[in-house]
């Protein structure tokens, strides 16, 4: 891995290679939070915008892991690209997206996805398959036709970093990390390489 001074192009070469080689979901991601007290957990989400700000994903804020969020509002990445034998891992900060971010996400996404997030309780006790279903046919026929509005408790969070790992897998375990933390409000980052 050579020696690069800004996570944000290493990731972007990185993600596009992966976009090339992995058989599905290259933008899947690990996404950890934690309950105000510690107590920690763990689920896939798929990364739906990157920049300069930060790594974006979206969900219902009434779920475990908004709650989790709104709780203690920080949160941990990892991407593994198993075919390309990378891992990136991500901490830092969560912020909201602004309300356009995501009306705009939210109107992208197949309609039957836009019915089911107002359908879903997400992370709520479901008494039966039978009881949702229902409630997506309430829904389909409150919004008719392809207007279907965003949800006042669906949302993007963007994860703002403060540590990036950049892991590629060499022979006999002698792995390659460089480590990436920001070095002030400029917008510079410090580079650190660490064993393996």
């Amino acid at each position: 891995m050579k020696d690069v001074s800004d996570p944000y192009d290493l990731f972007d070469a990185w993600y596009a290679e992966a976009r090339k080689s992995e058989p599905s979901d290259p933008n899947a991601m690990a996404l950890a939070t934690a309950t105000a007290d510690g107590v920690p957990s763990v689920r896939i989400v798929l990364l739906k915008g990157l920049d300069r700000r930060g790594f974006v994903f979206y969900t219902n804020m009434e779920s475990r892991k908004g709650a989790e969020l709104r709780d203690n509002p920080r949160a941990a990445l990892c991407f593994h690209w198993k075919s390309a034998k990378r891992q990136v891992r991500i901490e830092g900060a969560i912020g909201p997206v602004s309300d356009a971010e995501a009306d705009a996400y939210f109107a992208s996404r197949p309609r039957d996805s836009r019915i089911g997030a107002w359908a879903s309780d997400q992370s709520r006790p479901l008494d039966d398959r039978s009881t949702f279903e229902a409630r997506i046919r309430e829904f389909d026929a409150k919004f008719p036709g392809e207007n279907v509005p965003r949800p006042p408790f669906w949302s993007g969070y963007r994860v703002e970093p403060n540590r990036i790992e950049f892991w590629q897998d060499r022979e006999f375990r002698l792995h390659d990390r460089l480590v990436f933390t920001p070095t002030g409000p400029g917008g510079g980052w410090a580079v650190e390489r660490l064993y393996p």
